[in-house]
């Protein structure tokens, strides 16, 4: 796509969740307008500039984990948002150089970023997909020209599904995702909670600002994206408690966030 297609689909006169997002994790890829709901939020919960930074850090862990322990040597990560440091082709391929990457979001922001900044070792590979999580045949067939879906695939979905206000819509997306992929896939999802009276004010916030709604559910919706997986330790738990890294952020006593996360394996 054109610069200048791809400039006159970005809307700027409504927040955006992967620029808010973008802001929240200490990004330079946001608008005014992202900035005024990212400030305004901040003042109903703080809290949430914890779970975005949070959510993040457990993305890295997750990816590493799989990499190293579990040998997953392709990624597929829906909902990518806008690129910062340690994105998962980054992390992933620090460990298997060779490990492939499709990216798949529908902002044209993304996907400017995208091209510039998603690149590659030359052992590995790293793709981008214009797609719309709502067409998930569409998604495998477009990511099948860069990963090989005979073999295992690391499936992320970080802070995307709640974009969709049905949880049972939300569950068949994932389910036909992960039907696509071959025993020994992984999925690793990780959102933001109802647990808190805090986060449900913010998020009813972000809502009322004209931008694409989301929707924050329960830590029981969170395990049913999950049915039909073998969960890998800890379980479904707040992004925080996943497999903490020693001396990290997350490596020591630190406050449980409204935001939980799972992985598990496709038998």
């Amino acid at each position: 796509m054109a610069a200048a297609d791809l400039r006159a689909r970005i809307d700027t006169s409504k927040p955006h969740s992967a620029r808010f997002w973008n802001y929240f994790v200490g990004g330079k890829d946001h608008y005014e307008v992202d900035r005024e709901l990212g400030d305004h939020i901040k003042e109903i919960f703080p809290g949430l500039v914890d779970v975005a930074r949070a959510s993040r850090r457990f993305l890295g862990r997750a990816v590493r984990h799989l990499a190293e322990e579990r040998g997953i040597r392709q990624f597929l990560d829906i909902g990518t948002g806008l690129p910062t440091a340690d994105n998962t082709h980054e992390v992933a391929q620090r460990v298997a150089p060779d490990a492939r990457i499709v990216y798949v979001d529908n902002d044209p922001l993304v996907l400017a970023h995208a091209r510039a900044l998603l690149t590659s070792t030359p052992q590995g590979r790293t793709a981008y997909v214009d797609a719309d999580l709502y067409r998930p045949d569409a998604v495998v067939e477009a990511a099948a020209a860069t990963l090989d879906l005979s073999r295992p695939v690391g499936l992320v979905i970080l802070n995307t599904l709640g974009h969709v206000a049905d949880h049972a819509e939300a569950r068949r997306l994932v389910s036909r995702l992960m039907a696509a992929l071959p025993s020994g896939s992984h999925l690793v999802i990780g959102d933001s909670t109802a647990t808190s009276e805090g986060m449900v004010a913010a998020s009813e916030a972000y809502n009322a600002s004209g931008a694409v709604p989301y929707h924050v559910r329960s830590v029981e919706e969170i395990a049913g994206f999950f049915e039909g997986l073998d969960l890998v330790e800890p379980g479904i738990v707040p992004v925080t408690r996943w497999r903490p890294t020693a001396g990290a952020p997350d490596g020591g006593a630190v406050p449980d966030v409204d935001a939980y996360c799972g992985v598990g394996r496709k038998p």
